[in-house]
């Protein structure tokens, strides 16, 4: 796996209670700590694309043109997999909430969970099989350290894939024999996401050339 360039840090935002900060892989800790269920309340109706981490309230960046352009090539190529496989899943883009504890919660770019189809109000997802993260010069560090960790802290998380639209690559984290975490990276041909049985080709995840 590449070795990716640890972004600078951005400046800290105000703007109020709860302290927010931007979405950087150095999270500074303030008095203003907030429960998942808290956050949840707090983000209902509000503008943006939030997260919290230990407690503390993250504002996500804006998506650039290529960030939002893989994701939706990215959710498109999901959804044909899961057709074709005939398997009870489904998919769920940004805005869907992955609670990894009483205190931090991720919105992953794009994420497959199985089994009954939420309600349409939901926005938290119990029990994703599938995370994607959308790599990004300001999400770097976080991309493979903290959410890595924190999915896989998961029992129900199979594959934790990190999409590159620069490089149009595939970090594929999966969870291997004995708790392990295998990762490889691909920059062509098929890939198979098993379980739940999902391939496809990695040229799919990104918009053509």
């Amino acid at each position: 796996m590449n070795v990716y360039e640890t972004p600078a840090r951005p400046a800290r935002i105000s703007s109020g209670k709860p302290a927010v900060l931007t979405c950087n892989p150095m999270i500074e800790q303030t008095a203003n700590r907030m429960t998942v269920d808290a956050f949840l309340g707090w983000t209902e109706g509000r503008e943006g694309r939030w997260e919290l981490e230990d407690g503390q309230v993250l504002e996500k960046s804006p998506k650039r043109p290529a960030h939002g352009e893989t994701m939706t090539q990215t959710c498109l190529a999901l959804k044909n997999a899961i057709r074709r496989a005939g398997a009870p899943c489904h998919v769920a883009p940004d805005g869907a909430i992955v609670r990894i504890g009483p205190e931090t919660a991720f919105e992953p770019d794009v994420l497959v969970y199985c089994g009954p189809r939420s309600p349409v109000e939901a926005v938290e997802i119990p029990g994703p099989s599938i995370v994607i993260e959308v790599l990004s010069q300001s999400t770097a560090e976080r991309d493979h350290g903290v959410k890595r960790s924190g999915y896989f802290s998961l029992p129900s998380v199979m594959h934790y894939l990190i999409l590159d639209p620069e490089r149009r690559a595939v970090i594929h984290h999966r969870r291997a024999a004995a708790g392990e975490i295998a990762t490889l990276e691909l920059t062509e041909g098929p890939l198979r996401l098993d379980p739940p049985g999902l391939a496809f080709f990695v040229e799919e995840l990104f918009a053509p050339k």
